[in-house]
């Protein structure tokens, strides 16, 4: 798989879609077709990597607090995945295999030696694959609020011929788009991030959800979330599959938790921390905390960086 990277920067993001950096284009090829993904670059120092969660409105920019408050002392990079934020999001049949290898590529193209990676939500099942690799891609992994299973299979079982089905639908021309188009009106993501993301109900603004709703309506932006919310991007279909990802852990991994986090959720993450060895902290915030409590996360990782990356 041919990849290239442009190394000439394209701008200074705009404070709502990204972490305040310079902006980068990652030119990336499947299946014989180039995409063109979005990253950012800011401060300098060791790298570490962001990987926002994904969602309906994944961006970058969920990451900018953690960024701003990391890049006085260490060099970070966030990135959209494909399909999501800024990045292209041509129609692909979205699966585990092309955020493997993208993600795989760009650490590869972009960096010479292992290096720290915090990821937020879904992220962590692509983490704690690719953590398996030889040579090592990661030295040190943060998974914030990790999560293993999509929104339908998590609120409405395995029923997966039928979210399999619901996933072909949204992506069909006019009554996907329509499908689609309700799940991003604003009463549905006020009472969707009311209820998982933010644990504080009045963070959840209409200035927020605004920013939001644009992220969710980019063209072709239905493809990747409608995969993401009918679990087509679960890397493991069982808790103990997930739980065998840590075992043994092939790097030092910090496991943080929302004490706020839906029930079930919250479940599969103590279940995580109980069986593996992973660190493990609790912080206020639900499954997005890293972007409303930047701070307490931040005075949580700093301690444990330093610690590390002095050895």
């Amino acid at each position: 798989m041919a990849t290239t990277v442009d190394p000439t920067s394209a701008s200074t993001t705009d404070p709502s879609t990204g972490i305040g950096g310079t902006v980068y284009e990652y030119l990336w090829t499947w299946k014989k077709r180039q995409v063109q993904i979005t990253y950012e670059i800011m401060g300098e120092g060791k790298p570490i990597l962001l990987l926002p969660a994904l969602s309906t409105v994944s961006t970058r920019a969920e990451m900018r607090g953690i960024a701003e408050l990391l890049a006085p002392q260490f060099q970070v990079i966030a990135l959209d995945w494909p399909g999501f934020g800024s990045s292209e999001r041509p129609p692909f049949n979205y699966e585990p295999t092309l955020y493997y290898s993208f993600l795989a590529d760009f650490v590869r193209d972009t960096f010479t030696e292992p290096i720290v990676v915090i990821a937020a939500g879904h992220a962590a099942g692509y983490v704690m694959h690719l953590a398996q690799h030889k040579p090592p891609m990661w030295s040190w992994v943060v998974l914030v609020a990790p999560t293993w299973r999509g929104p339908l299979p998590t609120a409405m079982g395995e029923n997966r011929w039928f979210y399999k089905i619901l996933k072909q639908l949204v992506c069909l021309p006019v009554l996907g788009q329509f499908l689609y188009f309700l799940n991003t009106v604003a009463p549905f993501l006020t009472s969707m991030y009311r209820r998982h993301v933010y644990s504080n109900p009045n963070a959840v603004t209409p200035s927020l959800i605004q920013q939001k709703q644009r992220i969710s309506r980019q063209p072709g932006a239905r493809f990747a979330p409608a995969a993401f919310v009918t679990g087509s991007l679960d890397t493991v279909k069982a808790r103990p599959q997930f739980i065998d990802l840590f075992q043994p852990l092939p790097v030092p991994v910090l496991v943080v938790i929302g004490e706020q986090t839906p029930p079930k959720s919250r479940m599969e993450m103590e279940v995580l921390v109980s069986f593996s060895g992973v660190q493990k902290c609790r912080l206020p915030g639900s499954l997005g905390l890293h972007e409303e409590y930047p701070v307490a996360l931040a005075d949580t990782i700093l301690p444990f960086l330093k610690k590390f990356l002095s050895r």
